[in-house]
């Protein structure tokens, strides 16, 4: 295909995800079937164009004026692509499958728009309604904290020091992976525009269990979590098991994890990751039926636990980098439901947490709502607990430089694109007095 064919099928799939409301892989899946004379480098391509233009959807729809899906792809290749208005109008040519012609107003927007008298929302990219939610975080920042959210993500590793150490960069020189700022285990590959993304999981030492895929925000806040070697961990939100795996590594394998989730159905990939890893100190403890509907799966391990880690339910603000068509799916009763469910699972692990013991609660979210509010009303509910602080020279002789990086909030401290490179993650401490 060529790039103008490339930028009509992105249109196109656009106007479809606008139509469908749904997820933009969805949608790219169901154009590769319709079109399967598209190659592997066509279907890449498109996808970077949706991807990229769902990114800046809002900034790309004021600089041309309007948002249809056209209005947006044209926007988006000024914006986020730096191409000059004669780049655009060659590839919307109006020949045989380019997009028509630019129109003179086109023209006009794509010379002479800008974005200095753009609303927060809009230079931020991110729904109007937002707004007041991510003011409450970042203040007037809101607007550049957000357009970080909107780049792209790279893509970022973890060395599982239960089988390999950073010798593992030779065998992924290929990929130009470097060390990663902040997580002494963490490795990062940088993505090109319009790269197909690298195939980790056949190397070699994907299938060795010697690296697995992981933001580095997520390692750094499974390391300020504390654990240690010889503890009794819970992982209760533990679905697919990155963290538990990572908390393996962390404790050495000395001690016992015990990985669970409300839903067993997303704990299924847990069990061929923790063998390839060599995780051999976590136990998966799968409800036999939803929480609540039958016997408890942690019941023995009441007032046991010397930490209950929660990656918690969240509306996964913090991720729009790797899921940029999430944010406009989003909606304001999304939120509430996640309130619910946090202050269920904090509810829960309190029971876990053993006199002395720890409770880490964590969120991929940026939104007070999800993070300080609810840290603050466990605190409230439960006289027992008080916050804790992180030790940052887990990190090593970065550690300090991180602490001053982040934003320190009352109750916790929160990453992002903008501080530290990383997808939004918040954590909070808090250690059980009696």
């Amino acid at each position: 295909m060529t790039p103008s064919a490339r930028l009509s099928a992105a249109i196109e799939v656009m106007a479809d995800i606008d139509a469908q409301r749904r997820p933009a892989s969805d949608a790219l899946k169901d154009w590769g079937l319709k079109h399967r004379f598209a190659g592997s480098g066509d279907r890449a391509a498109i996808a970077g164009l949706v991807y990229d233009a769902l990114r800046r959807k809002a900034s790309a729809a004021f600089l041309m004026g309007e948002d249809t899906p056209r209005a947006v792809l044209l926007g988006m290749c000024r914006l986020e692509r730096g191409m000059d208005v004669d780049a655009i109008a060659k590839l919307a040519s109006g020949e045989r499958f380019a997009p028509e012609p630019l129109t003179p107003a086109e023209i006009g927007h794509l010379e002479s728009g800008k974005l200095a008298d753009a609303p927060a929302h809009a230079a931020g990219d991110y729904p109007e309604w937002l707004d007041p939610h991510l003011a409450r975080t970042f203040g007037e920042d809101r607007a550049e904290e957000a357009a970080a959210l909107a780049r792209r993500a790279t893509l970022d590793l973890r060395i599982n020091r239960i089988k390999a150490d950073h010798n593992t960069l030779a065998s992924l020189s290929p990929y130009k992976a470097a060390q990663t700022p902040w997580s002494p285990v963490g490795l990062r590959i940088e993505l090109a525009v319009n790269a197909k993304s690298p195939a980790i999981q056949s190397e070699p030492a994907f299938l060795k269990g010697e690296i697995e895929i992981q933001d580095e925000g997520s390692q750094v806040v499974t390391l300020l979590s504390g654990a240690k070697p010889g503890e009794q961990v819970i992982d209760l939100c533990a679905g697919a098991g990155g963290k538990s795996l990572a908390l393996a590594a962390q404790m050495e394998k000395r001690g016992q994890i015990y990985a669970t989730d409300l839903d067993k159905r997303r704990l299924a990939p847990i069990y061929a990751r923790l063998e390839r890893a060599g995780a051999r100190n976590v136990q998966v403890r799968a409800p036999a039926v939803r929480h609540g509907e039958g016997p408890d799966a942690l019941a023995d391990l009441a007032d046991a636990a010397d930490l209950v880690l929660i990656d918690a339910p969240c509306t996964g603000t913090g991720t729009w980098r790797r899921n940029p068509d999430a944010k406009w799916r989003m909606r304001p009763g999304a939120l509430e439901q996640r309130n619910k469910e946090q202050a269920e699972v904090l509810d829960r692990a309190a029971t876990l947490v053993k006199p002395g013991g720890r409770i880490a609660y964590i969120t991929c979210s940026v939104l007070t709502e999800e993070n300080d509010d609810r840290v603050q009303a466990f605190l409230a509910a439960h006289p027992n607990f008080e916050k804790a602080q992180p030790d940052f020279s887990v990190l090593g002789s970065r550690g300090g430089e991180f602490q001053r990086a982040v934003l320190t909030t009352a109750f916790g401290i929160l990453m992002t694109p903008r501080r530290t490179a990383t997808d939004g993650f918040y954590l909070s401490l808090m250690k059980r007095k009696s």
